[in-house]
């Protein structure tokens, strides 16, 4: 293949500047560099419990024979830096398709003698050079071998290079490629991204490479410890502007092949991995941040939507979150600049690329006219995860992807005190357990859960890595990191965390590092009582999956532990080197008076403070501190439940959330009975708080999902429709008759819970309420007066109750909202209806990218399977156009494993039990994807939901229709 540009001399100077300002750097950072070279040797072994390490076999593509059929690199090259040229065309080519061009050139240095050179690249065709992929030189004095032989390995997605000699060791040398690849709409690598603006439909080349994808962009060492430092240089039209991990060090007006074009030219970054690097060309516009005490801060976004302000809040919280972190962490920002980028197509929520960072529109944009509290909160809480992750993933980073939840459950944590810190007066850090310990429990209860470190073995191909990015890395991650700061101490906790990340900066650990400067800390903190070495608790925490329900017998004061399996006769095959035994930290009041914190230590103990009689009673694990479940004997279950209906408040906020979520979960392990759980719920006709109802709300959906095609659910209608009643009343006094929104953070979700459940079971007030509110809005469609927080609940109404003109005006809205979050709010709407046949041709949609973009079409099938008409259609919509929708959204899509859940979370029958195995049968052969272990899950899942209508439908009903007699 021909070169398809040519470069100007003041171009191919301009790189040769680059790579003088990369060796400046390499040799700054040379000393941590060769020391992490040697530490990172060892990268395909497993850890023992002591910390050694194991020889253990790497899991291999089928009749592996060969290095190039192994997924994980030899460790005998590393990469030291890139000079990386790329020319993204804007316009199709006359096949139509959408390309872009590059060149790379890598200096590596040979650590062991070998005649192999391996590097990744996937989906880009090469320019010949002397009749091979690529041409090898010599660099700082050496002398190259020739090159034999060359060819690209699609199942490892390699580029192989034979030697006629062996390359020496301590030497360096340069490869250098010529390529092109498609810029694809599949958010993956270097892709494209279509919105229409003013009429005018526009065009952007963005980056996406985390995990496994920069090699879609250009040749590359694709795995995390491959640090290297970056020399970018980016070829774009004139009228747009390019972006990317470092500042512009140049930008120069020329001609290329007799096109005009916008040379912009980036000084070298810092140490870094190569799924950190990001780049963009746009005609975004921008807003930069004037304060003094930040480098400098700038949002990107679409010209519109920086006209109407919606990238203001994100730069007011972001100078404020990086100054936290800077003082959290003891450490400043590693950076001079901050680039935000709000993308119309994104496929995660988003992405921390160091100093030029992605999010999807509903991430970064808040318009404070149009958007609500919860579209706020989200922009604070994930601006928070990816700024913690500057330093924290970043700066130092995992070894290997088995240690994924080292970076994400650390981001998840620390975003809650980022976002407190910005916004104190919303109290958000209580809300990590509704939204991360809780969520963390519904998957790692279930057998097919996996430990947060898995061992190396487990995670060498793209599918392996995709899976986990999981609900256990974020959520249980968050969860035990919290457990750890909780029974240190805050301060000691970052003490730890900051003497970590200066010792490691630049470099890539394991999780034990982090346990041994935690330890440092513990043992020059005088006072500071633990009864086990850090790394001797938190291997329990990490190296098993799963976690425990502490038991406490408050007639004799024992205590014990044991797996907490929401199906109790499932099977666990993972074998734990901890025999499934924690050393686990319970605080605890008796009779709402703060009790010494109790180390359970083994399976069986006893604590004879913990005995009670009368009207005492015990409460474990307050405000959930930690990662564990609580059960009680009987009488002191029924004193908790009398201390609710008599005086709820005599218990704190989050342990009233806590005893409703327990005893909803153990009623499904059979633990206790399913009329206890439903017990307390009968306080809520008091209870004024969010944090208890959100809880509530979350459980009792179960039993919704269980029950709406029984005839048990008209009985669970009118026990909710009772228990909402009182909730709904209060906040039409408390807003004097919804003319107002309250004042307080957490009232307004609370409203939000309020309304929207009053309206789902019945409450005829509430019904006509919102149907008002959405025909005046269908009368007047330019003055929507529906409030931004209530605006999901009456839009899902509104479309509920019509019919095909209401879904029909809905869908313009959709179609012309210029808000990233109006429109989430409208396309789940949508899902509402009742009609089929509007729900299959909004299914249709979902395969069409004109209508649905492509980054919402799984999660729109969800909306739809949430709704109990549309869960059937939806089932038999995936299963027939299964292969179409793997093939447009890959295998290693991040929201496969959301949809599955979606699609079967109400399946509890025997034959959707069949069905749901026999769709695994019919496609094992093209596979699933990172959905492989949601799909697991799933046939898990609903044969734990069939065993319990079995067992409890009855009960229940009996129970419910005693209530509302």
């Amino acid at each position: 293949m021909a070169r398809v540009y040519s470069v100007g001399r003041n171009v191919a100077l301009g790189l040769l500047v680059a790579a003088v300002c990369a060796l400046v750097t390499i040799i700054a950072l040379s000393v941590a560099l060769n020391t992490e070279r040697v530490r990172s040797r060892g990268r395909h072994a497993a850890r023992a419990e002591d910390g050694a390490t194991l020889q253990t076999p790497v899991s291999t593509p089928a009749a592996a024979k060969h290095a190039w059929d192994l997924y994980r690199l030899p460790a005998s090259l590393d990469p030291l830096s890139y000079d990386v040229l790329l020319w993204p065309r804007l316009t199709p080519d006359r096949d139509g398709l959408y390309v872009f061009s590059g060149r790379s050139t890598v200096v590596f240095q040979c650590q062991m003698k070998t005649d192999l050179i391996i590097i990744h690249a996937s989906k880009l065709n090469f320019t010949r050079q002397d009749g091979h992929h690529a041409r090898l030189r010599g660099h700082s004095g050496s002398r190259a071998p020739t090159v034999q032989k060359s060819w690209l390995v699609a199942e490892t997605e390699f580029l192989v290079l034979q030697l006629s000699g062996s390359l020496t060791e301590g030497a360096r040398y340069e490869l250098s490629t010529e390529f092109v690849g498609e810029l694809a709409d599949d958010l993956k690598g270097f892709y494209r991204s279509e919105y229409v603006e003013d009429g005018e439909k526009k065009l952007v080349a963005v980056s996406q490479m985390q995990p496994t994808y920069a090699r879609k962009a250009f040749p590359c060492f694709d795995e995390p410890a491959m640090k290297a430092c970056f020399n970018i240089t980016i070829v774009h039209p004139p009228s747009t502007v390019a972006l990317s991990n470092s500042r512009e060090a140049s930008v120069e007006l020329t001609e290329m092949g007799g096109v005009p074009v916008k040379v912009t030219r980036f000084e070298p970054t810092v140490l870094m991995s190569t799924y950190l690097l990001g780049f963009l060309v746009s005609d975004f516009a921008s807003i930069d941040s004037s304060d003094d005490s930040c480098p400098i801060i700038r949002i990107w976004a679409r010209r519109k939507a920086i006209r109407d302000r919606q990238g203001d809040y994100a730069l007011k919280v972001t100078c404020s979150i990086q100054t936290f972190f800077e003082r959290y962490y003891d450490f400043p920002y590693p950076l001079d600049k901050s680039d935000q980028v709000a993308l119309p197509d994104f496929n995660a929520g988003a992405m921390e690329n160091w100093g030029l960072i992605t999010y999807r529109e509903t991430a970064l944009l808040y318009d404070p006219d149009s958007s609500s509290t919860g579209n706020k909160q989200r922009v604070a809480t994930v601006i928070a995860h990816e700024l913690a992750h500057m330093w924290f993933g970043n700066l130092v980073t995992m070894r290997w992807w088995n240690d994924l939840w080292l970076n994400e459950g650390f981001a998840s944590y620390v975003e809650y005190l980022g976002a407190d810190f910005a916004e104190p007066t919303w109290s958000v850090k209580d809300q990590i357990v509704l939204y991360d310990v809780y969520r963390a429990f519904q998957v790692d209860a279930l057998a097919s859960s996996h430990p947060l470190s898995r061992p190396e073995a487990e995670v060498n191909s793209p599918t392996e890595i995709n899976e986990m990015f999981s609900t256990i890395s974020y959520y249980k991650g968050a969860s035990v990191l919290r457990m750890v700061s909780g029974f240190l101490g805050e301060t000691v906790f970052a003490r730890g965390v900051a003497s970590y990340l200066k010792s490691f900066s630049f470099r890539n650990t394991v999780y034990s590092d982090l346990w041994s400067h935690l330890q440092q800390e513990v043992e020059s903190t005088p006072g500071l009582k633990v009864p086990r070495a850090v790394h001797d608790i938190m291997n329990r925490w990490t190296l098993q999956m799963g976690f425990p329900v502490v038991t406490i017998d408050t007639r004799t004061g024992s205590i014990s532990q044991k797996h907490f399996l929401l199906d109790p006769e499932s099977v666990v095959t993972r074998p734990s080197p901890f025999n499934y035994v924690w050393f686990v930290p319970v605080k605890w009041i008796k009779s709402g008076v703060d009790q010494e914190q109790y180390w359970l230590l083994q399976e069986r103990d006893s604590n004879r403070a913990m005995k009670s009689s009368g009207v005492d009673w015990v409460l474990a694990n307050t405000d959930v501190s930690g990662y564990f479940r609580v059960n009680y004997d009987l009488d002191n279950w029924h004193r908790l439940i009398a201390v609710l209906n008599r005086n709820h408040r005599a218990l704190p906020i989050i342990n009233r959330a806590q005893i409703i979520d327990d005893a909803f979960n153990l009623a499904r392990a059979k633990m206790v009975s399913a009329t206890l759980a439903l017990r307390t719920t009968a306080y809520l006709t008091e209870e004024r708080d969010f944090i208890p109802w959100e809880s509530a709300l979350a459980n009792l959906e179960h039993y919704i999902l269980m029950l709406d095609r029984t005839e048990a659910y008209g009985a669970l209608q009118a026990y909710l429709k009772k228990q909402i009643q009182p909730l709904f009343d209060h906040f039409r006094g408390l807003t004097a008759n919804w003319t107002r929104i309250p004042a307080g953070h957490n009232d307004q979700y609370n409203q939000v819970n309020a309304i929207a459940t009053a309206c789902r079971m019945g409450v005829s007030a509430c019904r006509e309420l919102t149907r008002s509110w959405f025909r005046k809005w269908m009368e007047n469609p330019r003055g929507n007066l529906i409030h931004p927080n209530l605006k999901s609940t009456v839009y899902c109404n509104g479309v509920a109750f019509g019919g095909t003109e209401e879904w029909d005006f809905t869908w313009r809205m959709f179609q012309n909202a210029t808000l990233a979050s109006e429109a989430t709010r409208l396309r789940g709407a949508l899902a509402c209806t009742k009609v089929p046949w509007l729900l299959n041709r909004y299914l249709s949609y979902t395969l069409d990218p004109t209508k649905i973009r492509k980054q919402d079409a799984t999660s729109t099938i969800g909306y739809i399977s949430r709704n109990v008409i549309g869960m059937p259609l939806a089932w038999n919509f995936v299963r027939e156009k299964w292969k179409l929708i793997f093939q447009q959204h890959g295998e290693y899509s991040f929201s496969f494993p959301n949809m599955i859940k979606a699609l079967t979370r109400r399946f509890s029958s025997e034959f959707e039990l069949q069905e749901l195995k026999r769709f695994q049968e019919d496609h094992a052969e093209a596979g699933f994807g990172s959905a492989t272990q949601a799909l697991e899950q799933a046939v898990e899942t609903t044969a734990a939901n069939i065993k319990w209508v079995s067992e409890n439908k009855a009960e229940v009903l009996e129970w419910l229709s005693r209530q509302t007699a």
